[in-house]
């Protein structure tokens, strides 16, 4: 599928998208993926709108990128919608930050977005911060189940980054959210995003600027139960106080949160590990299941726009993975656990 077909089928989604003021003016939300080459037939190339601004990221082998090629893809948009008025090109695999984070292809950086909206709730962004761009498309399915599941809930987001799930928990009426991450600066943004939806300061006690294995291993001494966790880890991570290995240990993550789970919680669990296939990662959680204590509610599947559509006549067997997420669609590999207490002891942070 070539990029001008990809944009054809969003906009047909959403006929918002073909207006003269664009996306931007939908104020249900402002941020998509606009094309997944990985499925829409170019694996080196993700291209996606945050507001007015067109990120796009460059997957090829070569370190220095394909400038031609994203200013060739800035153009086709731009093309079919005019308000586009900002370009950001961020090469993954670049050596040098200031390549990753990313160049100015059109526009100045003040036009940058400072702010993004999906499904009426607001979050901060900087899309320069890190190659990642501070929010993650393929996580909008398991915000959209916070919204909709955390009314009255207390919400632990370990591995907080910018605090996007966590805000969409307080956006579902969530009694408490704390955010756990290593970084001050992406736990800003998540400051921000309470400020930017008129939800007041947040407790002082809810931003937790920490290692998540010392965080974790406090708030377990303390004998704090949850009613929804949240964990999204990096793939690998290393730290002096523990290592986060989604391949070679793809449960130990929830081994350190469960102890946190009061009876009857959910622990949404995410393994973005593109080298971990679906169908052993869902072998080892129903191995981990009969023990009685934790029971599989159910399979997030990352949202048809971000995952991107076929083209034409192509099966799923089309698409090249590094290992199959099958029976999930996409690599991004989520899941709902119901959790049993022995001692039945429920949620005690409000």
């Amino acid at each position: 599928m070539s990029i001008a077909r990809a944009l054809a089928w969003r906009e047909a989604e959403r006929p918002t998208l073909a207006t003269p003021g664009g996306h931007p003016n939908d104020a249900k939300s402002t941020v998509f993926r606009a094309f997944n080459g990985f499925v829409e037939g170019d694996p080196s190339l993700v291209l996606e709108v945050f507001g007015r601004c067109l990120l796009i990221h460059d997957h090829s082998d070569n370190p220095e990128g394909d400038i031609a090629k994203a200013r060739a893809a800035a153009d086709e948009v731009r093309a079919r919608w005019p308000w586009i008025d900002v370009a950001l090109w961020k090469v993954r695999r670049a050596e040098e930050p200031v390549l990753r984070n990313g160049r100015l292809l059109l526009g100045e950086r003040a036009a940058l977005p400072k702010s993004v909206v999906e499904e009426g709730v607001s979050y901060a962004v900087d899309s320069m911060v890190n190659r990642d761009a501070s929010f993650y498309c393929d996580t909008a399915a398991l915000r959209g189940w916070l919204q909709r599941e955390s009314e009255g809930r207390s919400v632990l987001n370990a591995f907080a980054y910018t605090g996007s799930l966590g805000v969409a928990a307080r956006a579902g009426g969530a009694a408490r959210v704390v955010q756990v991450d290593r970084s001050a600066k992406f736990l800003a943004m998540a400051r921000e995003s309470w400020t930017l939806n008129g939800w007041g300061e947040v407790a002082r006690n809810d931003l937790i600027v920490d290692d998540f294995f010392a965080a974790v291993g406090r708030m377990k001494s303390r004998s704090m139960l949850f009613d929804t966790i949240v964990v999204d880890p990096p793939f690998f991570s290393q730290s002096t106080a523990g290592k986060v290995d989604l391949v070679a240990e793809p449960l130990r993550m929830l081994d350190k949160v469960q102890p946190l789970a009061a009876h009857g919680a959910v622990i949404a669990l995410v393994n973005n590990a593109l080298f971990l296939s679906g169908a052993a990662w869902m072998e080892a959680l129903r191995a981990r299941c009969e023990k009685g204590y934790l029971s599989i509610r159910a399979t997030i599947d990352v949202d048809p726009w971000s995952r991107g559509r076929l083209p034409e006549g192509a099966d799923r067997s089309s698409i090249v993975w590094p290992s199959d997420p099958a029976p999930f669609v996409h690599p991004t590999k989520m899941v709902l656990l119901d959790v049993r207490r022995k001692d039945e002891r429920t949620s005690n942070v409000r």
